[in-house]
């Protein structure tokens, strides 16, 4: 059992860049891709599931080679119909091969998510193997400490961190996702780089950080490709990313390669390792339900006493059919004659 692929975008999920990357992905999963598209992140806008409908729409419409099958999971918040923490709204992340997250708050996400059933799932399914892609909101919320990007850009609050999901502390890495690293949509008055921050005032929230840290900006319309069985890391798309590691800072453009142990000291934990065993035990049973091979039918030899006592008793011979059933239970098969005709069974 290895982790699957790892797809963080710095923005651009649903434009032509993010299809490449989704490309790239796609051909690397086995077939039928199944995604499912978590919906937290965005569930306190009242327009949630348009948002996650729109990443779906994409992904069938742009990605249609892959016949992808996109399901969304409305886990929006907890307390409500549409809890995390429901089995029944999570359940599809059991029988998917990609799990996509992306548009909304990183903290909302973070409230809402931590210790939760969904969380948990989606965890416990890259553990076994299934490839998961964040963008935006949740490609924040991954990480040891997340920005609080809309309490300090549009509310005013004072410079701070606040605690992530953390998902790659039991990897050893201590690591803080920056997407929009390079936005300028500011302009000429507004530095809105490093997500809205701008260059000093990220510069003074570094400062903030614990010892140990490693910062991971990455570009609009880029991608960073965690390859977490193979130790490597890929960047892919318009841009680039930034490593910010003990005050030292490397650029990986577009096309380049860099070891996982970059990040700090890597490596791959037991399988399990932070699920609660309860939900451990519940996703290693799915999985097996569906890796079990399919009962096979009944022989034809089975099958064509079936029809002859069928024949029999439509011509209402009673003794001839009593017999063929003779002949099947002693081959090990139960007949039980309903409405629509004979059902077979195993004994």
């Amino acid at each position: 059992m290895t982790p699957g692929l790892v797809v963080l975008f710095g923005s651009g999920e649903t434009s032509a860049s993010g299809r490449r990357a989704f490309d790239w992905l796609f051909q690397r999963v086995p077939a039928p891709v199944q995604v499912s598209v978590l919906e937290t992140p965005a569930g306190f806008q009242p327009n949630s599931a348009w948002v996650a409908d729109q990443v779906a729409d994409f992904l069938r419409q742009r990605l249609q080679n892959y016949k992808p099958e996109v399901t969304v999971v409305p886990a929006r918040q907890r307390g409500t119909p549409f809890s995390p923490d429901d089995p029944a709204i999570v359940e599809p992340l059991l029988r998917s091969n990609v799990i996509f997250a992306g548009p909304g708050s990183p903290t909302y996400a973070v409230r809402q998510l931590q210790d939760s059933l969904a969380w948990h799932t989606l965890v416990a399914r890259h553990h076994q193997g299934v490839a998961v892609v964040l963008a935006s909101a949740m490609t924040l919320a991954a990480s040891t400490h997340t920005l609080p990007v809309y309490e300090i850009y549009k509310a005013g609050a004072d410079l701070h961190w606040q605690p992530g999901l953390d998902w790659f502390g039991p990897y050893g890495l201590s690591l803080i996702f920056v997407p929009h690293w390079n936005n300028a949509e500011g302009g000429v008055h507004l530095d809105t780089s490093r997500c809205f921050m701008g260059q000093e005032r990220f510069a003074r929230l570094l400062a903030l950080l614990p010892a140990g840290v490693t910062v991971v900006g990455i570009d609009e319309h880029t991608a960073l490709v965690m390859d977490l069985e193979a130790g490597n890391c890929h960047v892919v798309g318009r841009g680039g990313v930034t490593l910010v590691r003990e005050g030292e800072q490397r650029r990986l453009p577009s096309g380049q390669t860099c070891v996982t142990a970059e990040l700090g000291p890597f490596h791959v934990p037991e399988p399990g390792i932070g699920v609660p065993p309860a939900i451990w035990d519940r996703v290693q049973a799915a999985q097996a339900e569906a890796q079990a091979p399919a009962s096979p039918g009944p022989p034809p030899d089975v099958l064509a006493l079936a029809v002859e006592r069928e024949a029999a008793r439509a011509a209402r011979d009673w003794s001839a059919a009593d017999a063929l059933r003779n002949q099947l239970e002693a081959r090990g098969w139960q007949v039980r004659d309903t409405p629509t005709g004979p059902a077979l069974s195993q004994d």
